[in-house]
């Protein structure tokens, strides 16, 4: 059949008529309180998009490989996998690495390994010639000992480093006029702003306002754009957030193209050198094993956005020293998407989509408005020795914080949908445990504290969720209260109750009244005297927030477990009700 005749079948939809009918369904503020997400501020996903939306892109046309580089700066879909060691001795370090390439590495980032001469750097880039290099953190030693070398032997590709180019510029300049070409010295840490919270708008525009004062005050020093823009190269934390992840990787490099170009930078200069890793904010040492997920997925958004090389955390990089094992399966998991997956077989497979192509739009129109607002204030530099950069990561930290500990933002088998019966104890290292920062530590020291408690105690306490009164209302509320509680590791038992009365002889140290609201304050009135004469331990909680709590706290209710509950508040103050303490 033609493929006319087919498509003759379906006759067109308007978007007015596709809005019509879903506003016969959802009307007034419903619309955008159940349709519209916000997952940043600055950002409104709406339910669907249609090819109206892209009629005012002017970078759809743009090939792989083709300025301003949205679709990537590869005509192909590949990208290198990193391998990270952490190895002092430089032997050893080069035994790890050419095992990791052996494996299927296709870059090498050197960590801690310290280098006193030539013959040092000799052995650890031995067998390593055609590999991409970096060093990060490396000494002013290193640095010299490194530069030397390459302006004698050129390494087979390129080399580079992790050095803040802001922190000494006389100190940049110098190290660019020496340095040879194919090493890129500088980076700019977009990765730290996602780290600290900042969403994809903001890493995007400090990023962006970094690199312009970099350049600018290369230029000063009479350096040219092509040679300082060839200098530098982006790392990228990638967060849980799957297409805005993609997209914030395309709008970086289409910003930074037009900024080098109207630099009067080449084009060839204006490809962006992107590095991404998996965030470390969202690790969690309670069920471990998502971490692998978290991982996987991150990785993909970071595929699919373009970017140059990727690293994957060892999923228990987070509380321990990750060993060979978990190392060997963060390699895999990039090798199974290139090999398995073939996601390295075709340049930018998900351009042309309605969504990503609208979110790279926004998320670039909305980063450069950030961009222009910093310039305005003074540049990168004024802005963070001012305050305005770390304000709003502050702002945004709190938030994240909140929302981690309201359960809105969920960090699955930590806040949501968590084991209970998981026991951490045994596998965490204390020393490697608070080497960073992540929004699940709240929650981790409550676990900690329950595994603690339940050693030093043999048993846990016995929490009873009485379920009582509607059907409906007590089945949703005790599931609900055992996914929270769970998350502090306490173990529930759900039972039924037809009376108050029934629920006093339950031999409990915790009671979770789980039923409707209208019905808690006439339960509690009733149960709450038979449980003051039989002198019971047994705290009494509410599963809900009716409007009859203050009545209901004044008669010896001690919390309420609901919705826009502050989980972290709530778990520690039943802890110490029920004595467990740091």
């Amino acid at each position: 059949m033609p493929t006319e005749s087919l498509l003759s079948e379906f006759p067109p939809v308007t978007t007015e008529q596709w809005e019509h009918i879903i506003r016969q369904n959802i009307t007034g503020p419903e619309y955008a309180s159940k349709l519209i997400s916000h997952p940043e501020e600055g950002l409104a996903v709406r339910p669907y998009y249609r090819s109206d939306d892209l009629t005012c892109l002017h970078f759809l046309e743009a090939a792989p490989g083709a300025f301003p580089f949205v679709r990537g700066t590869r005509s192909t879909g590949d990208w290198r996998i990193r391998e990270e060691i952490d190895v002092a001795d430089p032997e050893e370090a080069n035994r790890a690495a050419s095992a990791a390439v052996a494996a299927g590495a296709g870059e090498i980032a050197f960590h801690r390994t310290k280098l006193k001469g030539q013959a040092d750097l000799a052995i650890l880039l031995a067998n390593l010639h055609e590999i991409h290099i970096s060093f990060e953190g490396p000494s002013p030693e290193t640095l010299r000992i490194l530069v030397e070398r390459l302006i004698k032997r050129p390494h087979g590709t390129f080399v580079s480093a992790d050095i803040d180019p802001l922190a000494d510029l006389d100190l940049s300049a110098e190290l660019l006029r020496n340095a040879p070409p194919g090493f890129r010295p500088f980076v700019i840490h977009a990765d730290e702003f996602q780290e600290h919270a900042a969403g994809a708008i903001e890493e995007v525009g400090f990023a962006l306002s970094a690199a312009v004062d970099f350049v600018a005050e290369m230029q000063e020093r009479g350096l040219t754009v092509d040679r300082t823009a060839g200098s530098l190269s982006f790392w990228f934390a990638i967060g849980p957030e799957f297409f805005i992840q993609t997209a914030k990787l395309r709008a970086f490099r289409m910003v930074w193209a037009k900024v080098v170009e109207s630099f009067g930078g080449t084009h060839l200069a204006a490809r962006a050198a992107i590095h991404a890793r998996t965030a470390h904010w969202n690790e969690t040492i309670y069920d471990p094993h998502v971490n692998i997920l978290r991982g996987t997925t991150e990785a993909i958004s970071a595929i699919l956005g373009g970017a140059d090389s990727v690293s994957v955390a060892p999923f228990d990089n987070c509380y321990r020293q990750a060993d060979e094992n978990s190392r060997r399966l963060a390699r895999n998991t990039q090798i199974i998407l290139k090999q398995e997956a073939l996601l390295s077989r075709v340049a930018d497979p998900i351009g042309g989509s309605y969504l990503i192509e609208v979110l790279t739009n926004t998320i670039a129109s909305k980063a450069w408005k950030l961009f222009q607002e910093l310039e305005t204030a003074g540049g990168y530099r004024k802005a963070l020795a001012t305050g305005i950069i770390a304000d709003v990561l502050e702002r945004r930290l709190s938030s994240r914080d909140e929302a981690v500990a309201c359960r809105r933002l969920v960090l699955t088998g930590t806040n949501r949908f968590a084991d209970a019966s998981d026991q951490a104890l045994d596998r965490v290292d204390v020393l490697q445990l608070d080497s960073m920062p992540r929004v699940a530590q709240p929650f981790e020291e409550i676990r900690l504290r329950t595994d603690q408690f339940s050693i030093q105690t043999v048993e846990q306490p016995r929490i009873v969720l009485a379920e009582i009164g509607d059907r409906k209302m007590r089945s949703a509320r005790s599931q609900f209260t055992a996914d929270f509680l769970a998350c502090a590791g306490f173990v529930t038992q759900k039972q039924k109750f037809d009376s108050a009365e029934k629920i006093a002889l339950c031999k409990a140290d915790v009671i979770v009244l789980c039923s409707s609201d209208a019905e808690y304050l006439p339960i509690a009135a009733e149960l709450m005297p038979i449980l003051k004469e039989r002198r019971s331990p047994a705290k009494v909680l509410i599963a809900g927030n009716p409007e009859t709590a203050p009545q209901l706290g004044n008669i010896g209710i001690v919390d309420f477990i609901h919705l826009r509950s502050n989980a972290v508040e709530v778990l520690t103050r039943l802890q110490r009700l029920i004595g467990s303490r740091d």
